[in-house]
């Protein structure tokens, strides 16, 4: 018995329908998901992944079938038929890829929108000076310039302010000899921000931490705790603020298991929120080309249940109290020099009878 054509096509729209949801599921393409934003981003490029898997079976199944089913035969030297347009097969294949992208991109503006990317933010435009509209070129260097004409609010300026009166974060940062840029969001000049996601919009964040990038190292400083380090580590949980600035170059914030990265920019003030998931160790990496050593610009980061990370951070503050006690530490004034030196004389190298001959 012939199957009809109507069945067959149901019967591979079925078995292709099963697969494409499979790979887009089961794909292991990505890392760990370790934060509530990733699990955004993983579904959306699942979506997609499904969508492109079945387009790609489709594809190549037609071409395939057609080179074996409409082969030349041996001993055919006919000319192939004649084949005009399909008017509706031609609606039909430019129909279906418009929908499609249309729906992705919808689909990704939401995620977007989730993930705190459209959070509303004061941004001013930079006034252009009216000479400078006239001449090509010159609207785009004024408003990229920190011009003293301008009576606008500098946001970089008053963040770098806020994030400076944290003696940890000035002692690490350039502040002082790097110039705050003006956003020009005319332009497209502003520094980037990922803020706080809708139903925490309006909320101050949980944790802050400031970023200091440098060629080629991170450095964290937790702001009114004055613990300063080279790893990051983070309460699980919690929304966390990261303000992030550079002293040298452009350097770039990348965890792939958070599925976030955003550009650390001198002279800009940075903001990336996010909400860590799952405890562990994950790999903070540079994802912008930063010099010769680019490659080794990594650190840790460390995600910690609130108990674990409260007493990181006692031992951090601990460790920094005995640091400053130790370098201030000064010789007894009732201790002579040859005293005091005595128990390194064997480490140094030197004969205790030339300790006698030092004198106050």
């Amino acid at each position: 018995m012939k199957i009809p054509s109507s069945i067959w096509t149901l019967l591979i729209g079925i078995v292709l329908t099963l697969v494409s949801v499979w790979y887009g599921q089961n794909h292991g393409l990505f890392p760990t998901a370790a934060s509530e934003e990733a699990t955004l981003v993983d579904d959306l490029f699942n979506a997609m992944m499904i969508i492109s898997t079945a387009i790609f079976l489709i594809v190549e199944g037609v071409l395939i079938y057609c080179a074996f089913r409409y082969r030349r035969r041996p001993g055919d030297d006919t000319d192939g038929p004649p084949v005009e347009g399909n008017v509706p097969l031609e609606i039909l294949w430019t129909a279906i890829p418009a929908i499609l992208v249309i729906g992705i991109s919808i689909y990704s503006f939401d995620v977007y929108n989730e993930m705190g990317g459209f959070s509303p933010h004061a941004v001013h435009e930079a006034p252009v000076a009216p000479q400078a509209m006239k001449i090509p070129g010159a609207a785009i260097a004024a408003t990229l310039s920190d011009t003293a004409t301008s009576t606008e609010p500098n946001l970089n300026q008053e963040k770098s302010d806020e994030a400076m009166q944290d003696p940890a974060t000035a002692s690490v940062r350039n502040a002082d000899q790097i110039p705050q840029l003006r956003n020009a969001p005319g332009v497209g000049s502003v520094a980037p921000t990922i803020g706080p996601t809708p139903e925490n919009e309006g909320k101050p964040p949980e944790f802050v931490v400031n970023v200091t990038a440098l060629q080629y190292a991170w450095i964290f400083t937790y702001p009114e705790t004055g613990v300063t380090s080279g790893e990051l580590h983070v309460p699980i949980g919690r929304e966390v603020q990261m303000n992030m600035t550079a002293n040298d170059v452009i350097h770039a914030f990348w965890v792939p298991e958070f599925r976030l990265k955003q550009d650390v920019i001198p002279g800009r003030q940075t903001e990336i929120r996010f909400t860590p998931s799952k405890e562990g160790d994950y790999t903070l990496i540079c994802a912008e080309l930063c010099g010769p050593y680019h490659g080794a610009m990594r650190t840790q980061v460390v995600v910690q249940k609130p108990q674990e990370f409260e007493q990181w951070m006692q031992e951090q503050q601990v460790a920094s109290t005995e640091v400053l006690n130790q370098a201030v530490a000064v010789n007894p004034a009732d201790v002579s020099p040859s005293e005091f030196f005595a128990p390194y004389t064997s480490e140094m190298g030197i004969h205790p009878e030339m300790l006698h001959q030092i004198h106050k």
